[in-house]
């Protein structure tokens, strides 16, 4: 799998850029208030904007400080992983509603798959280290479970008609898959703005730093005197001294 060329890595990984899964975010926030409540629409942009907002908390933190965990070498959540993960399991309900629970899980667990490849893929092309993909998919996985739980038993089931949510997602998804917003520059500079830095924190200085402050190797043990040595009172310098 890792074999595949650099171009289909490319072209999954787009599926979870914002510029396409926001403005989907939005068509399913739309077609639940035409066929539910406009509460399960608020409700699942809160819940996407808690997901948001903490992507953009991360990142802002090691932009503006260098706050991360050098250990796991996490600099922030992935918004590609997280929009992945949360936005296309919703997608899959909302156009499953009417179906049996059965065909439901599927949908979701298969889309949930789908948004978990995005986060792999961003590992692959080398955007983010497998700590930020996988906690990026954590969050959107359960951002995404904790509306379709909310949304299990929404009633009426069959008010919406499949063909047009399935159509307008779909014209939206293949539409936008190639727009890209400037995320990262949006959050570069309002990181930049509140922390009062000239330039950005960057992982490879930030990993400079921490090969400074490694702790240094332990001094090699001192060789053993030879017997002959002590009987003949030969003095025998330590390693690393002066003589």
């Amino acid at each position: 799998m890792l074999h595949l060329p650099p171009q289909f890595w490319l072209l999954v990984t787009n599926f979870g850029g914002a510029g396409l899964t926001l403005p989907l975010a939005f068509a399913i926030a739309l077609w639940l208030t035409v066929g539910y409540s406009w509460r399960l629409a608020a409700v699942w942009l809160f819940l996407l904007g808690v997901a948001v907002a903490l992507v953009t908390a991360t990142k802002i933190a090691f932009l503006g400080w260098g706050v991360g965990v050098r250990v796991w070498d996490f600099t922030g959540l992935s918004g590609h992983a997280m929009f992945a993960t949360a936005v296309f399991p919703v997608a899959a309900l909302l156009v499953l509603l009417p179906a049996p629970p059965a065909v439901r899980i599927v949908g979701v667990a298969l889309a949930l798959f789908g948004g978990a490849l995005v986060g792999f893929s961003r590992v692959v092309i080398e955007a983010h280290s497998p700590s930020e993909a996988i906690t990026g998919c954590i969050v959107g996985g359960l951002t995404a479970l904790v509306f379709v739980r909310i949304a299990w038993n929404a009633t009426p089931p069959g008010r919406l008609p499949v063909a047009p949510v399935v159509l307008s997602l779909m014209i939206i998804t293949l539409g936008l898959h190639a727009v890209h917003l400037p995320t990262q520059r949006w959050v570069t500079h309002i990181a930049l703005k509140i922390s009062g830095h000239d330039r950005p924190f960057v992982r490879a200085r930030w990993k400079a730093l921490r090969d400074a402050y490694a702790p240094a190797a332990p001094a090699a043990p001192a060789a053993p005197i030879a017997p002959w040595q002590k009987s003949r009172n030969v003095a025998v310098p330590l390693p690393d001294s002066d003589a």
